[in-house]
């Protein structure tokens, strides 16, 4: 019997649920959950993005390195900065440059099932090291739900350029992802720009561990001839 118990409790601690004890466990490569940052907790994210305009032209992509701090102020709202980096490939130069930093913030409405769709507000203020191009103004409103095993999300993505005359971006990003075990979530995502007509849509796969760690992959196939033939991120998260 205690030889049972001792089995129990070690399958527990091994497979039983972290999301209390993992502040902010993405899902999704591109689409984001109904979560924020725990108070007075921190968290280090980076990110790895590929874009291929052209998969048979591996002479061509473009790849973008983010490095983000995350800090939660309250239980729903927490604040963020990203430092950018790009490296561009082409047939007639590879170059690694800064390409400028990001501001966001979110907001959470209540706590999970306390509506009848999770509602998350998201702010983002984008400046390129290029001067000469405007600043950026994002928001997103996110909407979740889980189902059993299964998580929805939809994100409704607005951009806008600060300055006159400055472009608008109507976007999207979906998700609907299922938990194997606590540890694993598999899913399928999709995003793309109603203004640009570009669409895409693939596999996720997220793992993460009671040691404050976490990791997602997500790759993108476009869905049209305006869209990169192929997209692919990682994000690794580490909470301390």
């Amino acid at each position: 019997m205690k030889k049972s118990l001792m089995l129990i409790a070690a399958f527990v601690l091994a497979f039983g649920p972290v999301a209390r004890s993992y502040a902010d466990w993405k899902s999704y490569a591109w689409t984001y959950n109904y979560q924020t940052m725990r108070k007075d907790t921190a968290e280090i994210e980076y990110y790895l993005t590929e874009e291929q305009a052209k998969i048979d032209d591996s002479s061509q992509s473009i790849w973008k390195h983010q490095l983000e701090l995350e800090y939660g102020i309250t239980d729903n709202l927490d604040i963020s900065m990203y430092q950018m980096f790009i490296q561009s490939n082409t047939a007639e130069a590879n170059k690694f440059e800064y390409d400028g930093f990001k501001l966001r913030t979110r907001y959470r409405f209540l706590e999970k099932n306390e509506l009848p769709v999770d509602t998350l507000l998201y702010l983002e203020y984008i400046r390129n090291d290029n001067l000469e191009k405007p600043n950026v103004l994002e928001g997103k409103l996110v909407l979740a739900k889980d189902i059993a095993k299964f998580n929805v999300a939809y994100n409704q993505v607005i951009k806008q350029e600060l300055e006159s005359g400055g472009k608008t971006e109507h976007a999207f990003a979906a998700g609907i992802s299922y938990h194997i075990i606590p540890q694993l979530r598999i899913g399928i995502e999709s995003k793309g720009s109603y203004t640009d007509a570009k669409y895409y849509a693939g596999p996720t796969i997220s793992w993460a561990t009671r040691k404050k760690f976490f990791a997602t992959i997500g790759a993108l196939g476009g869905l049209n001839g305006k869209s990169d033939d192929l997209q692919t991120r990682m994000i690794m998260g580490i909470l301390f």
